[in-house]
């Protein structure tokens, strides 16, 4: 492992960026600000190296961003509607962040924090926060570890772990942007995408679920059989009038297992990502809002040059009777393991 410097944040937190490779040659850049995935790079077709998640140069970029880059997301990633929700009788009030709503859990962010590094070795890294009781609005304090491995197959292995002291809600993901053909090469709308899933959450005008698991049959949602992005990205359909393309929450069929349940390549890199959870959710989000960011090696990033899968409980799910909740009680261990395979 090698460990540089990543530059001081506005607060004055000197940062660390800590660098892990494999025999095959890929590469993955972690850092101590947010516990944030900075860099992957993989092989293309060629043997080049291809960095293909977008970000910046140092931990400036991230403090001043709203784009989450490679962010760890938490307490309870995507959105909670009105702002609030009730738990044992109790209700807590969170930021209206988010037209009313709130988004990430609101604008004291888990990936603008300082995460303190637990635990290294030469194929992975463990970093620690301790959420305190009312942090953020919600119940309880919590203890947090994530843990990023690269394995010998490319893989990046993202492992979290946390232990409340009371019940509260907990639903983290991470927010990476792949772009297989690297980071500064234009869009991805040739590149092509398949999820296993069968439904998604239908979701109103402000991105809240109302409940409602539409299939995915006969609508441009339908990624059961590997296409383009840029395919069906433009049809008049209410999610994709809604979210200025695909910003939804789709329904995988790994039945809470451990499983591949989507996938990414582009034919030019010769690049396929494949990702696996064991979460019943995933955010397909296209980068539908990323308006001239100025990113690694001075590029500049346009909208759609991304895509994230964020896997998830449902968003919203704490007011959904018929979604999986995120509540996790006093005591228990909220632990989930997502992956990002490149082959």
């Amino acid at each position: 492992m090698k460990v540089t410097d990543f530059g001081a944040t506005v607060k004055g937190d000197e940062t660390k960026l800590y660098t892990l490779t494999n025999k095959n040659g890929m590469e993955i850049a972690v850092s101590d600000y947010g516990a944030t995935l900075v860099q992957v790079i993989v092989p293309d077709k060629e043997g080049k190296p291809c960095d293909v998640v977008l970000g910046y140069d140092e931990a400036a970029g991230y403090e001043e961003g709203d784009l989450f880059f490679g962010a760890i997301v938490g307490r309870s990633a995507n959105r909670i509607g009105g702002a609030s929700f009730e738990l044992n009788g109790v209700t807590y009030q969170l930021e209206k962040n988010d037209n009313g709503n709130n988004l990430h859990s609101g604008m004291d962010f888990y990936n603008q924090r300082m995460w303190k590094v637990k635990e290294t070795a030469d194929d992975y890294i463990t970093f620690e926060l301790d959420s305190p009781d009312g942090d953020q609005g919600y119940p309880g304090a919590v203890h947090i570890e994530v843990t990023y491995t690269l394995t010998e197959d490319n893989a990046v292995k993202i492992a979290y772990h946390a232990v409340p002291d009371a019940d509260t809600l907990i639903n983290m993901t991470n927010h990476s942007y792949f772009n297989m053909d690297g980071h500064a090469s234009g869009d991805v709308l040739d590149q092509e995408v398949w999820i296993d899933a069968d439904a998604f959450t239908r979701a109103d005008a402000e991105s809240i679920p109302t409940g409602e698991i539409t299939p995915v049959e006969g609508t441009p949602m339908d990624f059961r059989t590997k296409k383009a992005i840029g395919k069906e990205i433009e049809t008049d359909y209410e999610a994709l009038n809604f979210g200025k393309g695909y910003d939804h929450n789709w329904v995988l069929n790994n039945k809470g297992e451990f499983a591949k349940v989507a996938e990414m390549s582009s034919e030019e890199s010769g690049i396929t990502m494949e990702v696996y959870t064991d979460l019943p959710g995933m955010q397909l989000y296209t980068g539908n809002f990323i308006v001239d960011a100025k990113g690694k090696g001075g590029a500049h990033y346009h909208k759609r040059q991304a895509a994230c899968f964020e896997t998830q409980f449902f968003p919203d799910a704490i007011h959904k009777e018929n979604f999986a909740g995120p509540v996790c009680e006093k005591g228990e261990t909220y632990e989930t393991t997502t992956m990002y395979k490149f082959i």
